[in-house]
């Protein structure tokens, strides 16, 4: 029986980058960091008072995906079409300015969406993430553009 989602991967070209952009840009601490061997690294991080989900800072490689499509992967992230998934905040305006403060590059500041305050940035490898504050209600006299 699932008894819930644990942890999610984020393909990242840089591990030490990763974490530290994980770590001294996004505030998340870090859970695991484990050397698996010569060319293995485990590297987990997670937002701080949530212990049950983790993002595992992955590098495209061997045993997970073969030599082909870690190269795809890698091209893909570094293009920054991959979409990593969604942080909530309960102020999007003041996480955007704080996150930008820390040097978060930005591709849409906060604006208002029907499901509520919305902005999108990039990780230091190219993932996108939505910052989003959720209303509590799904207002559809807000446009979805």
């Amino acid at each position: 029986m699932i008894t819930g989602l644990k942890i999610s991967t984020i393909w990242v070209l840089d591990q030490d980058s990763a974490l530290d952009f994980y770590t001294k840009k996004l505030g998340f601490e870090v859970r695991s960091d484990t050397r698996m061997g010569p060319d293995a690294r485990w590297v987990t991080v997670g937002a701080e008072g949530q212990p049950d989900l983790e993002l595992a800072l992955m590098k495209p490689g061997p045993p997970a995906v073969d030599p082909e499509s870690a190269e795809q992967l890698r091209t893909l992230v570094a293009k920054g079409v991959l979409g990593a998934g969604v942080i909530g905040t309960d102020d999007c305006q003041a996480a955007y300015e704080e996150l930008s403060a820390r040097g978060v590059e930005f591709v849409q500041p906060p604006k208002k969406r029907p499901y509520g305050v919305e902005a999108l940035f990039r990780d230091d490898s190219g993932n996108w993430f939505s910052l989003t504050e959720r209303s509590e209600t799904l207002d559809e006299s807000i446009g979805w553009d």
